[in-house]
């Protein structure tokens, strides 16, 4: 029997990019730009992506979307999007209307979490907990194959909370931009970590001077996986997943697969972390991925 078609699209700051899945194999994968700050534009980008998609494959599907947000389970409308034009709006619904069929949304990072948990790096592992670790920092966490959810529709936002055991070798206390102090995410993503370091380097950089061995950055390299071994041993703590798998721009530093692992028993509490951490097997294509995995 044929496999349904699954269309997913990741809905980026940059791009806008569409997948075609008929089981696990990729048929078609196309991207536009993303209009910047418009939201009916956006909503015309997605559709025109999905008809010429079918009009490729001459086959209709299931389409799930990554967002850079949540939609509310209060109202329905988006929110916590740093794409300002999709707050308030009900995304799911003008989608639905204008595409005619049932749409599926969720966070970006969910659908790198699913998409790692289905055919990545954590298949056939009962939990998993998705990292990203980019721009910003992320999460999701999906049990026995389904994405976890929750009332708020926030599981897996751990890079709001604040980084557990601070001390003074941390450095000066800054403000996230959600209005709190210290936030994982001011740490642990590309532009918090660069500052912090403050070497006048962004985060591509102080990660190539760290791969020549320039003092400075390897310090900051090694400050950086201390700090990620302490956020994640306490995720750790509270789910006990068999696999955390990273993902976004950072992951791609080796010194995390070698120093982070030796760090977490400190923090765990066990006698032996037999949580495997693991780099993301789909890398920047996970997220798109995700979103068609969002019909099962």
């Amino acid at each position: 029997m044929r496999t349904p078609l699954r269309l997913g699209i990741d809905l980026g700051g940059s791009k806008t990019e569409i997948i075609a899945l008929d089981g696990a194999d990729e048929r078609l994968r196309r991207r536009l730009p993303t209009p910047q700050g418009d939201y009916a534009a956006t909503l015309r980008t997605i559709a025109r992506l999905v008809h010429e998609a079918e009009a490729s494959l001459g086959a209709r599907g299931s389409l799930g979307i990554g967002i850079p947000g949540t939609r509310s389970p209060d109202h329905g409308r988006i929110k916590n999007a740093n794409s300002t034009c999709l707050i308030g709006q009900d995304l799911q619904g003008d989608l639905e209307a204008l595409l005619q069929r049932p749409v599926r949304l969720a966070n970006d990072a969910d659908c790198f979490a699913l998409s790692e948990a289905t055919d990545g790096a954590g298949a056939g592992a009962a939990s998993v907990f998705g990292v990203i670790l980019g721009t910003g920092v992320g999460g999701g966490i999906v049990i026995h194959g389904r994405l976890l959810a929750g009332p708020n529709a926030i599981a897996g936002e751990w890079g709001h909370n604040a980084l557990p055991w601070r001390s003074p070798a941390d450095g000066p206390r800054r403000r996230c931009y959600c209005g709190l102090d210290d936030c994982i995410e001011t740490f642990l993503s590309g532009p918090g970590w660069a500052a912090r370091a403050d070497l006048g380097l962004n985060a591509a950089q102080l990660a190539e001077a760290a791969r020549r061995a320039e003092p400075g950055a390897a310090r900051a390299v090694q400050r950086y996986c201390e700090q990620l071994a302490r956020a994640l041993a306490s995720v750790i703590n509270l789910l006990d997943p068999e696999v955390v798998v990273l993902g976004g721009g950072l992951s791609n530093i080796p010194a995390l697969y070698e120093q982070v692992p030796p760090l977490l028993p400190r923090h765990v509490f066990s006698d032996q972390v037999n949580t495997r951490l693991v780099q993301a097997r789909h890398g920047d294509s996970s997220g798109v991925r995700g979103a068609a995995w969002l019909w099962p």
